[in-house]
């Protein structure tokens, strides 16, 4: 029989299969499993079924499939929220609330006030080290932007993340690389935020919050690395015609002296001749200067 994370993550892979096929056929079935089950934050994060549903959730049309995730995410969110609660008890060393009928009588002498426990208590799982602290105003403010960003959307609840304590990693990788808060700094933390924010890039925020992408690859990646893939794409487009029309223009044509460029004056040049029009009319020339790129055409 199936363990209840197995059968979780079973979930989970189908809602990813129904998200890049976009069809939600039979989600509502599953969403319905997962809401009979008692699901655990420790679930969450080793099943990642939050990012899933939330996927699906922005994907479909459905509305009776749009609701019931939006349900299941909001009480998975009480879930991080109570955790996020404990775990700042404990930083501060207060006791957690007790009920009336576990505190003793002080009244009778008789009966002695028991001693606290001494084990230590349970430190909250986390994949990051501890939060590194600092007292700095503009660090402190980049921290918060950086938390803001990275709570763009419910991506944030579906993947069970800190965000404050992400966003210090972040900073505090940024900070390290360049070694103060001046303007390179302020540029870096204003780029990453952007980035994390943008609605066409999704991605990006999501490969944060879940791990794919480390504090420390996202304190240094360029413009071009953080950007969507359909952008790369585009990018990587421009950048092939752009060479196909490079090596056109240079393997192309005829080298030849007879043409004046008239942005430089120099007559080193290469032309082609192209058919244009109808074939009993001249061919047009085109022509582009060897010295500086200029192009025209003769003719035509």
């Amino acid at each position: 029989m199936m363990g209840k994370e197995e059968e979780i993550a079973r979930i989970a892979r189908r809602l990813d299969k129904m998200v890049t096929k976009k069809s939600a056929e039979g989600a509502m079935d599953l969403l319905r499993e997962l809401k009979a089950m008692p699901v655990t934050l420790h679930l969450l994060q080793s099943t990642r079924v939050g990012m899933s549903v939330n996927a699906l959730r922005k994907q479909s049309s459905d509305e009776e499939v749009i609701t019931l995730a939006k349900s299941l995410i909001k009480s998975w969110k009480k879930l991080l929220d109570a955790s996020d609660a404990k775990a700042r008890e404990r930083r501060r060393g207060g006791p957690l609330p007790t009920s009336s009928k576990e505190t003793p009588d002080i009244k009778d002498p008789s009966r002695k006030r028991p001693e606290p426990p001494r084990v230590p208590p349970t430190p909250r799982i986390t994949t990051f080290p501890p939060v590194p602290v600092t007292c700095d105003a503009v660090r402190t403010k980049c921290r918060e932007m950086l938390t803001a960003a990275l709570q763009t959307d419910d991506d944030h609840v579906a993947a069970s993340a800190d965000c404050g304590h992400l966003s210090a990693q972040i900073e505090e990788c940024i900070f390290r690389d360049v070694g103060n808060t001046d303007m390179k700094y302020k540029n870096r933390v204003r780029s990453r935020i952007s980035n994390l924010k943008d609605a066409k890039n999704p991605g990006l925020r999501r490969n944060v919050l879940c791990g794919a992408i480390t504090p420390q690859q996202i304190a240094v990646m360029t413009s071009e690395e953080m950007a969507s893939d359909e952008l790369k794409e585009i990018r990587k487009a421009m950048t092939k015609e752009a060479i196909r029309e490079h090596q056109m223009a240079r393997t192309g044509g005829t080298q030849t002296d007879l043409f004046t460029c008239g942005k430089c004056r120099k007559k080193n040049c290469t032309y082609t001749q192209v058919q244009t029009r109808s074939s009993d009319e001249p061919m047009t020339t085109f022509v582009v200067c060897n010295e500086c790129g200029n192009r025209w055409k003769v003719g035509g």
